[in-house]
């Protein structure tokens, strides 16, 4: 398995990489399976069935819109999240669903959109799309939404295969250990190491291009979080607070106390986190980092580093994020991103160590130094559980991104000032957040059945 940094980075839209983006990018490609059958003209209704994750909050996750706005024919990287609120009233209005954006068909939400219970094999998160001619089915298929957007389908699911991509890269790794080794061995830096291999796809004008429109995309998401305020949608009533701190930093307000006075950069690190989680729940544009869940915690330590850190630039942002994405790389193949899957921990404390990794690297680190910050920051989350109140990505999600952002930042301070040597190797971390994921009880995996998600109801 063959995995790009620009597969840990996608823009998309909110609220959720696994339950918003992962859907819409699978009716996309139900719709383009039907194109490439002859099929796509002789359809006459299509039906959506939701399993287990995907059902049990993917109404207060968008999942239900994401599908009807994908087999509308929207991916993703190109929606205007704009659309899709009025897209979703009109069909409800008429019962007609434009598939593909331009062939009508009946759409009866109450009969063919359906929410199941029931768990599929190979991953909590599972959807169903099955196609109708006038007088018999013409084509169905199963997705998986496996975190971070990635999708399989049932043929690859049951063949074992989660990734096709079989790119064969200069300098394949599968542990940190192996990635360490490499870097000894070439005297290469991790970041110089996943540029090696990021060429093996495209160009490095190609992928220095591609980041930077990355880091662009995680600006305009901050920006525009910096500016919105209001009420989240969902009902919990929760307000934005990001514009608000925002305008109070400016106004370099200090209340004298010893937190504002001597943690102060701590509060922009917050605001980032904040106003990207803000932008995420609002169903607005951002770049999964790995996931939407944990999209804030990246964009804002790579934030504070380029506000705070004189001489930084372009080069910096690329080397932040090609040494993030290898730690993704290794929680992704060894472990899990999906809080479906493993708990929040596999969202939040993957981002927290790619963040921390990536801090390091462009501070100057050593290669083991990089490993070690990656490794406190994952460390310090197992047994995160993912339990959304209300099924939402707003409670406890948003502040949590801004936690972590701060753990991030001090794991990789506590890194850089040791020499590298640990106790618990970055590998060690990784394998114990898949074996914690494997004993959480499943209400605490994304389904809102544990936890807060029960607690703050009850309260």
């Amino acid at each position: 398995m063959s995995i790009s940094v620009f597969d840990l980075f996608k823009i998309g839209v909110g609220p959720s990489s696994s339950h918003t983006v992962g859907p819409m990018r699978a009716a996309h490609d139900f719709v383009e399976e039907l194109r490439a059958r002859d099929l796509l003209e002789r359809v006459a209704r299509i039906e959506v069935h939701l399993f287990g994750s995907l059902s049990a909050t993917g109404i207060g996750h968008g999942t239900d819109r994401a599908v009807i706005v994908g087999l509308m024919g929207e991916r993703p990287d190109r929606i205007d999240p704009a659309i899709i609120g009025p897209c979703i009233e009109e069909l409800l209005e008429s019962g007609t669903l434009l598939l593909d954006g331009h062939l009508a068909i009946p759409f009866l939400w109450a009969r063919d959109m359906q929410l199941h219970d029931e768990s599929l094999p190979h991953h909590p998160n599972a959807m169903r799309l099955i196609a109708h001619g006038h007088t018999e089915e013409l084509h169905r298929n199963t997705y998986y939404s496996v975190g971070g957007g990635f999708v399989v389908d049932e043929a690859q699911a049951s063949s074992g295969e989660l990734d096709s991509d079989r790119t064969a890269l200069p300098f394949d790794f599968n542990s940190a250990a192996e990635l360490m080794a490499l870097c000894r061995m070439h005297d290469l830096r991790i970041s110089e190491l996943m540029l090696e291999n990021e060429k093996a796809w495209r160009s490095e004008a190609e992928v220095r291009g591609g980041l930077w429109e990355i880091w662009q995309a995680m600006q305009a998401c901050v920006d525009t979080g910096l500016h919105n305020e209001g009420i989240l949608p969902g009902g919990l009533n929760v307000r934005r607070r990001a514009a608000a701190l925002h305008r109070r930093l400016l106004a370099t307000e200090n209340d004298g106390s010893l937190i504002a006075s001597t943690f102060s950069a701590m509060d922009w690190v917050n605001v980032f986190a904040l106003a990207v989680n803000e932008e995420n729940a609002a169903g607005g544009r951002m770049v999964t980092a790995p996931t939407n869940g944990a999209a804030g915690i990246i964009p804002a330590v790579l934030h504070y580093y380029m506000k705070f850190q004189p001489g930084a630039d372009e080069r910096d942002v690329v080397d932040f994020l090609l040494a993030a994405g290898a730690v993704g790389i290794l929680c992704k193949k060894n472990a899990s991103i999906s809080g479906a899957e493993v708990g929040c921990q596999g969202e939040v404390g993957s981002a927290c160590a790619m963040a921390a990794a990536g801090l390091a690297e462009v501070m100057g680190g050593s290669v083991p130094q990089v490993e070690n910050a990656a490794e406190i920051g994952l460390e310090h989350n197992l047994g995160l559980t993912c339990d959304p109140v209300g099924g939402l990505v707003q409670v406890p999600c948003i502040e949590r991104n801004a936690i972590a952002s701060v753990k991030a930042i001090n794991a990789a301070q506590m890194a850089l000032r040791g020499d590298g040597e640990h106790f618990i190797s970055l590998d060690k971390v990784i394998r114990t957040m898949r074996d914690t994921g494997a004993d959480m009880q499943e209400k605490y995996k994304e389904t809102s059945r544990g936890g807060l998600a029960v607690n703050a109801i009850e309260c």
